[in-house]
């Protein structure tokens, strides 16, 4: 209960009256999600996409990104160009109340869009809010126009006509690399804005990721050009797709073993509902089927995605029947029988008023009209593709069949797994796991350490009472090409999955994890990386929210031990040991080098790689899904080759590890 002094100190004063754009730099996590790297890219993805919804809306052909030396970022489009215009009753500008007002933008119904990705107009003001400077120049016909803002929003040069001949800027340190003199688009808008670093963890871009992500624009609206320029790095790069998402099938596939050598594309309206849709079998074990709506990525499908999944069973298990491919006798082929080696775009488009996303994050499409459109028109679409292609049909259907039979034996062989070693928890855990004393799961760690002799190090080292290990030793098995029940019947694996206690493929279950941290612990050469590499394959595929939910890690251990007088350093790779020897201790330091994790004692391993204080680790995440899905093909899979083009492409930048 409140006292009467505290209800008499709490008084109007005390409210706060946030105007303007001072909301958002007040709590920048409620408009951007964070204030690290991936809230600094969110503002970068705010700009491009209202150059995509002019695309999207058939205004523009070329978008374009460029990224500056001093931090600042510039986007180009040669759409239509923000309107600029006295908006009545408001006395300013249409341009002004874009980029300084909350909740102003041409996505509200009012026949600016149809189709956008924005659903509330905060986009441009919440970056100009969270960044030190922004102008924006405008061209719509011969006139060109600019407006400035600095700290935060605040108007610094009001819209006014600019002649490209005389110098484009007011602003201090503001440099400006576009040839405004010759630009010859009929309209179009540039926005250029630097980030405030008082507010972001960090203001360095990833090139990365907009490479990724405008690549992955370009297959969405084909016939666009976008170019990314990173001046930092004189890095140029173009994109220009006719195909669209059938490219971008084409593309996710091209280092693997296709099943249907025709392509599965429809593109059709139903219901207001613009659906595409591109899918292909490989001979894969695993599922890649990406999902968007009004270009925007929804990593955790939604509505388009149960559709689309629905429309594939119902086909295939029809075709399969008429064509007595399965039997009377037999089961209907699952979801999961038909997860195996897809590979799947689904792309769809909608009146922007209508979005729904589930949390704000828009990682999950929400609008239920969405399921039946996409049922409808990929149902329809699959039956004429199965119908006039029965070669393809053949072909997917035996792989399904296959699938069907594969699952049923490593549902066999999983059960066996089950009863012998209780898989699913309270049971006899392996025998080689020294298991830790803590069961919270925010503490605890389970380290997989490669060998006998540096399980033993391990082992004596640790803390009991957070610290499990998992001595495993020799190289395990390539899960790439592997089914389940190979795997869980293999007894390196098989020990992993029961120390793990969560289950394996379709059977995962987070709650029942039992460590925070999965820590791969091999030796820190060539060897140590294959390793590395195999543990990576089984997680990711075979248990991607292990994965996904940021527990599994990899131990960075020291290359070398160098000893002078009564000191020492650990130097973890080549680079470090070169650093060293032109100090003045490495004039004196005796070098040693590790030749494996069993060659350290336990208060070494302990003390480099173990210890929570001094240890390096590497989590092991995913940022494109696409790309992994690549790698873990080409390194990993059959086809030699990608690898070999890979390993030509990338030899001078190898580490040697010449004994």
């Amino acid at each position: 209960m409140a006292s009467s002094k505290q209800i008499n100190e709490y008084s109007a004063d005390q409210i706060q009256v946030l105007e303007g754009l001072e909301p958002v730099r007040k709590r920048p996590g409620m408009y951007i999600g964070s204030t690290g790297q991936e809230g600094l890219h969110h503002l970068v993805t705010e700009i491009v996409n209202n150059s995509m919804d002019e695309a999207m809306a058939g205004f523009a052909t070329h978008i374009k990104l460029e990224i500056f030396e001093d931090g600042s970022v510039a986007v180009f489009d040669n759409g239509r160009g923000v309107p600029y215009e006295i908006k009545k009753d408001y006395g300013v500008s249409a341009l002004e109340l874009v980029y300084t007002k909350l909740h102003a933008g041409g996505k509200f119904g009012g026949g600016g869009y149809k189709v956008s990705s924005g659903l509330h107009g905060v986009g441009s003001s919440v970056v100009n809010a969270l960044s030190k400077w922004m102008r924006v120049i405008v061209k719509r016909g011969p006139e060109m126009v600019i407006q400035e803002y600095q700290d935060g929003g605040k108007v610094i040069r009001p819209v006014e006509k600019l002649d490209p001949k005389k110098p484009v800027t007011k602003l201090r340190d503001a440099k400006f690399s576009l040839d405004l003199e010759n630009w010859n688009a009929e309209s179009g808008t540039i926005v250029q804005f630097l980030p405030d670093n008082s507010i972001f963890e960090t203001i360095d871009f990833d090139i990365k990721f907009f490479v990724n992500q405008l690549r992955e624009y370009a297959y969405l609206t084909g016939g666009i050009k976008f170019e990314i320029c990173d001046h930092r790095a004189n890095f140029n790069y173009a994109y220009y797709f006719e195909g669209g998402i059938k490219a971008y099938l084409a593309n996710l596939n091209r280092n693997k073993k296709v099943v249907n050598s025709n392509i599965f594309y429809i593109s059709r309206e139903y219901d207001d509902v613009h659906v595409e849709a591109s899918l292909q079998y490989n001979d894969s074990f695993t599922e890649n089927v990406i999902c968007f709506a009004n270009h925007l990525k929804n990593s955790e499908g939604g509505t388009h995605l149960t559709g689309f999944k629905s429309a594939l069973t119902r086909s295939v298990n029809d075709y399969a029947r008429k064509n007595n491919l399965l039997k009377e006798k037999d089961p209907n082929l699952g979801g999961e029988d038909l997860r195996e080696g897809l590979t799947a775009i689904v792309s769809v488009k909608l009146d922007s008023g209508s979005l729904q996303f589930e949390g704000q994050t828009k990682a999950k499409l929400g609008n239920t009209n969405v399921r039946q459109a996409v049922e409808v028109v990929v149902k329809e679409g699959l039956e004429t593709f199965l119908e006039e292609n029965p070669k393809d049909a053949y072909a997917i259907v035996e792989k399904n069949v296959l699938t069907l039979k594969a699952r049923m034996a490593a549902k066999a062989a999983r059960d066996t797994v089950i009863r012998k070693t209780a898989l699913e928890g309270g049971g006899v855990l392996p025998g080689k796991l020294a298991d830790c004393s803590e069961k919270d799961i925010t503490k605890t760690e389970l380290f997989i350490v490669e060998g006998d002799s540096a399980g033993g190090s391990a082992k004596q080292g640790r803390s009991r009472e957070t610290q499990a290990i998992l001595p495993i030793f020799g190289k395990v098995l390539n899960t790439e090409r592997a089914r389940l029940d190979k795997i869980v019947d293999s007894d390196k694996f098989k020990s992993l999955i029961v120390a793990i206690g969560a289950g394996i493929g379709e059977q995962y279950e987070a709650t029942k994890l039992r460590y925070g941290k999965i820590i791969i612990m091999a030796d820190a050469d060539a060897d140590g990386m294959h390793i590395n590499t195999l543990y990576m394959t089984f997680f990711y595929r075979h248990m991607p929210e292990l994965v996904k939910s940021g527990h599994v890690y990899e131990a960075v251990p020291p290359l070398y031990k160098a000893i002078w007088n009564k000191e020492k350093r650990y130097l973890f790779d080549d680079a470090e040991r070169e650093a060293f020897l032109k100090t003045p201790a490495g004039d004196k330091a005796v070098i040693q080098r590790f030749k494996g994790l069993g060659e350290m004692n336990a208060e070494e391993l302990w003390e480099t790689t173990m210890d929570p204080k001094t240890r390096r680790l590497k989590q092991i995440t995913i940022e494109d899904s696409a790309k992994a899905d690549e790698v873990f093909t080409m390194l990993m899979g059959e086809e030699v080759a990608p690898r070999k083009r890979f390993i030509t492409t990338h030899a001078k930048q190898a580490n040697l590890d010449i004994m």
